[in-house]
């Protein structure tokens, strides 16, 4: 089993290789620990959905790609929740992005999968793609290049999810259903 990582310095943040005898609570336990310490964790904590091992795979993956890019577009792109347009002369489609950073994009994905569930906004976003014809794999990524641009802003910011700032979940809150 690898060895899991978060964030900047990777030796500093590195869990030791779990033996065949570490139990599952002790990874968890360990995972926490590492968290707790972590300088960025308090921005990403708040999202609905996130559970303590789905922020360490965020901040792990996704956060160093947040400190080097310059937009949420760009993010967008590099996770794998950005479609890629080929056209020929004859025909044009959208298609999977390939190109990415598969375990920011298993991790943006899960996220996103989770807070669908946990807010009307996301689960919203879901029903609508799967409405327009979207298959499961295209809808989640809609999703978690929504919820990219808000994380962006509260990496950026240096401020943690607020529900209340999030305005587009406050539209879909208070849309008569």
């Amino acid at each position: 089993m690898p060895s899991i990582a978060l964030l900047h310095h990777p030796h500093q943040y590195r869990l030791a290789n779990p033996t065949p005898h570490t139990s599952p609570s002790e990874l968890e336990a360990a995972i926490t620990t590492r968290i707790a310490s972590h300088p960025r964790a308090k921005l990403l904590a708040s999202l609905p959905g996130v559970g303590t091992i789905n922020l360490a795979q965020l901040l792990a993956e996704v956060g160093p790609i947040l400190d080097r890019v310059d937009s949420a577009e760009q993010a967008a792109a590099e996770c794998g929740a950005a479609p890629v347009t080929k056209a020929s002369g004859k025909t044009s489609g959208v298609y999977f992005r390939w190109a990415a950073n598969r375990r920011a994009r298993k991790a943006l994905t899960a996220f996103a999968h989770n807070s669908r569930l946990a807010l009307p906004w996301a689960g919203g976003l879901y029903a609508d793609a799967r409405a327009r014809g979207k298959r499961n794999p295209h809808a989640t990524r809609i999703v978690a290049r929504a919820w990219l641009r808000v994380i962006w802003a509260c990496w950026q910011q240096a401020s943690p999810y607020n529900p209340a700032r999030h305005t587009a979940a406050l539209r879909a809150a208070t849309l008569p259903t």
